[in-house]
Order: structure tokens, then sequence, then C-alpha cells
């Protein structure tokens, strides 16, 4: 599992979208990213279906959900 405090990209209030991890400065759920990507959609689709997520957060998630599966359990 993933160890989202480490990413820079994302937060999480309690108070927030039920406290989920949203992408840093938005509203948006990181789950969001990943949900729509298994869909089928891009990542042009998702950046233009969510504007006030960037291409660098995305970047950032993809790459820490990726080092996260890379690591010894």
């Amino acid at each position: 599992m993933s160890n989202w405090q480490t990413c820079s990209s994302v937060e999480r209030t309690p108070d927030r979208v039920s406290g989920a991890w949203v992408f840093r400065g938005t509203r948006v759920p990181v789950t969001a990213l990943f949900e729509n990507l298994s869909d089928g959609a891009s990542t042009d689709d998702f950046l233009e279906w969510f504007p006030g997520v960037s291409r660098k957060q995305v970047e950032a998630v993809l790459q820490h959900a990726e080092d996260s599966l890379l690591q010894p359990a």
C-alpha cells in the first residue's frame, strides 16, 4: 500500500472530500485518476476533465504509485 504522505502533489484534510487524498490545491480525489485510467481514459483526457490538476501532479502521483509497487513488502 502506498504512503501518500510522502507525495508532495497530494494532500488530505479530514473535513474536505471526506478525508480522501486529493491533488494538492483541488478537491479532485487521487482515486479519480486511477478510476479514469482503469476505464480507458488517457492522461490527457483526465487533465481536460479536471482542469485544476496539473500534468506535473499527475506524473508525480503515477511515479509515486509505481515506486510503491516496486518496494519490497
